[in-house]
């Protein structure tokens, strides 16, 4: 999480200043007003380059006021899946590139941001080939379909339907949604079995 501000008059300074009252709050100013649409666009601009570079894909990128701050979400992915470093890596690109951007007189954000870096959950739903490619192996639900995620490929998809294999060009797929599998207890593992049988030999001899 990444925090930028900008410094500013203090407040009761200059000749003409009222003073302050000791119990008196001081007046915390709000975020400036933007086009939040225009900024995504701005943002996006500038780091997807960013992005790209370090290696992974810019999955989305939103932009939204908190407070007096703008709250910059940006959601990245690869093949194999982001890690909690590799989060903190491509964080300092992008703040990196947000910074240089200013500072090159193009301001992407009036006033202060807030930025989070993340990937994205299972309930993103599968629009693009790379999306079916990192989900083979999973349970997915499209078309009215549900199955077993076999192949993906940059024509389609092959799903596993209750043993039965059907190919689904990504022209007549709509969006797709991973299913949460839970393991049937007789399938689980505690991992504790051997540990009773040693248990009940001691003391044995």
């Amino acid at each position: 999480m990444t925090q930028r501000g900008r410094a500013g008059a203090r407040p009761g300074q200059g000749p003409g200043a009222r003073r302050r009252r000791e119990d008196e709050q001081p007046r915390v100013p709000a975020a400036p007003r933007i086009d939040l649409t225009a900024a995504r666009a701005r943002v996006r601009g500038v780091i997807e380059p960013v992005v790209a570079q370090a290696g992974y894909d810019l999955e989305d990128v939103n932009v939204s006021r908190a407070g007096r701050r703008h709250l910059v979400r940006v959601l990245v992915d690869t093949d194999g899946g982001i890690s909690l470093d590799d989060v903190a890596i491509v964080s300092r690109e992008i703040s990196a590139a947000l910074d240089a951007a200013d500072e090159n007189g193009g301001e992407v954000l009036a006033g202060e941001y807030q930025l989070e870096v993340g990937s994205p959950g299972v309930d993103r739903p599968l629009t693009l080939p790379r999306h079916w490619r990192r989900n083979r192996g999973r349970l997915v639900a499209v078309n009215g379909l549900t199955g077993r995620v076999v192949d993906a490929d940059d024509a389609g998809i092959v799903l596993d339907v209750d043993g039965t294999s059907r190919e689904l060009r990504f022209d007549e797929l709509g969006p797709g949604k991973v299913q949460i599998e839970f393991k049937r207890l007789d399938e689980a593992d505690f991992g504790d079995e051997d540990d009773d049988d040693d248990d009940e030999g001691e003391g044995e001899e």
